[in-house]
């Protein structure tokens, strides 16, 4: 039995269960963690559903903006009650006609990755007779951490190097449309620990602190990126930061003294910290066998339900949350009902012992879960997604195919002159 078994009988399965009270109280204790300036960004990219989005912006007084990166993000930052002027518009590849649609929504700030990216949001602002505050991401060339998922210090899509930005830096200054307001810094995703991370964001303030100096960097504005962390699809708990707030107060108070007083703003942001471990995935075990010695135990859910991002290795192995007094009984593999031998959830793990018919849990599922996945690998159905508060259930909701045209006109067979 798993808490969620009413919902997985009255919903079905694939079913993923966000909890709308753990959403704010992981908003809390991040802004408890932060210096009380603190801008955070919401990144929609970790779960855009609309409710969820929504808990975080509905604080007084410290409530998390939104860090987007499409017109659909845009679209659900909108639907959660975000105003367009609060969003941070990020991402390499955003082409005329997205901008155009979140500039003409309000949208007014954006981190620009490359010199053509900043063109394209300048002349697209110019069209609209606005002017697009611009921050330039920095792609550093050294890094603190030694662990985690790296972010910079590699060649990458993602912003300016840091050790050619100097050089470029007067032609950005001069581009239409656009006037660059500061720096964007994501350098690493899922510390594992605080220290690399409080490291972390001492490097990327100091480095800010330089190129304003030495290069003249506009630094009205620092994002300096995020990488808080929560377990993914295992048993768990959200880290707590109880010295982050000194380790970034005199980080800044040695590089940037004046931050105290407004210059420049500080903000950084974070997606699966704030959602994470909100999110639970109820899946039914549909068949168990045996093969050549090993055990399986087949569900309806797989990598196009929890994928990952990509279903590639970057999940494995999950675990499912442990049952009261029920120790783990069997190994095996937990695979999904896809077509192909890559749907494995899970290799050779624990298990308690299941059969046909039972529900399974799998925990910290609130992030990278339903839209990072393979969503309409072999045409199954999208999980459906429900939100609860106070243990009462507010909405349930699935993913469907949009129809962009109720008619399509054949084409016309070409004729001779």
């Amino acid at each position: 039995m798993t808490r969620y078994d009413a919902l997985a009988r009255r919903f079905g399965t694939p079913l993923y269960v966000y909890d709308l009270d753990r959403v704010t109280a992981a908003r809390d204790d991040l802004f408890a963690a932060l210096p009380e300036s603190f801008d955070v960004f919401y990144a929609l990219k970790a779960n855009p559903h609309p409710e969820v989005a929504g808990a975080l912006r509905e604080a007084p007084g410290r409530a998390c903006r939104a860090e987007i990166s499409s017109t659909g993000e845009l679209a659900a930052a909108l639907a959660a009650g975000y105003a367009a002027a609060d969003c941070l518009y990020t991402g390499p590849g955003k082409t005329e006609g997205e901008l155009d649609e979140a500039v003409g929504s309000g949208v007014r700030t954006f981190s620009a990755e490359s010199a053509t990216d900043l063109a394209r949001i300048g002349s697209v602002a110019v069209r609209h007779g606005v002017v697009a505050e611009c921050l330039l991401r920095v792609n550093s060339a050294s890094a603190s951490a030694r662990t985690s998922i790296r972010m910079t210090g590699t060649p990458s899509q993602f912003g300016f190097d840091s050790e050619t930005l100097p050089e470029v830096l007067p032609a950005l200054r001069d581009t239409p449309g656009t006037r660059l307001a500061g720096a964007h810094f994501f350098p690493l995703s899922n510390a594992k620990d605080e220290a690399s991370l409080v490291a972390e964001f001492e490097h990327t303030i100091a480095l800010a602190a330089r190129l304003r100096d030495e290069h003249g960097l506009p630094l009205d504005f620092l994002d300096i990126g995020g990488g808080f962390s929560v377990p993914y699809a295992v048993p768990g708990d959200r880290a707590v930061y109880h010295g982050l707030r000194g380790g970034l107060e005199a980080a800044l108070d040695r590089h940037l003294p004046t931050w105290r007083a407004g210059t420049p703003r500080i903000a950084c942001e974070s997606g699966r910290y704030l959602v994470g471990d909100s999110g639970t995935l109820l899946s039914s075990v549909v068949n168990t066998k045996e093969s050549r010695g090993r055990s399986f135990v087949v569900l309806d859910a797989g990598i196009n339900t929890l994928g990952g991002m990509s279903g590639l290795g970057r999940l494995l192995p999950v675990a499912v949350e442990p049952e009261e007094d029920s120790p783990a009984a069997v190994t095996a593999s937990l695979v999904g009902p896809l077509c192909t031998p890559g749907d494995v959830l899970g290799r050779e793990i624990k298990l308690p012992s299941l059969a046909p018919g039972d529900t399974v849990a799998i925990p910290n599922t609130g992030a990278y879960g339903a839209t990072a996945s393979l969503l309409t690998f072999l045409g199954r159905p999208a999980p459906a997604e429900a939100v609860v508060r106070g243990g009462e259930v507010v909405s349930v909701t699935r993913l469907r195919y949009e129809r962009v045209h109720e008619t399509v006109p054949p084409e016309r067979p070409e004729t001779a002159p």
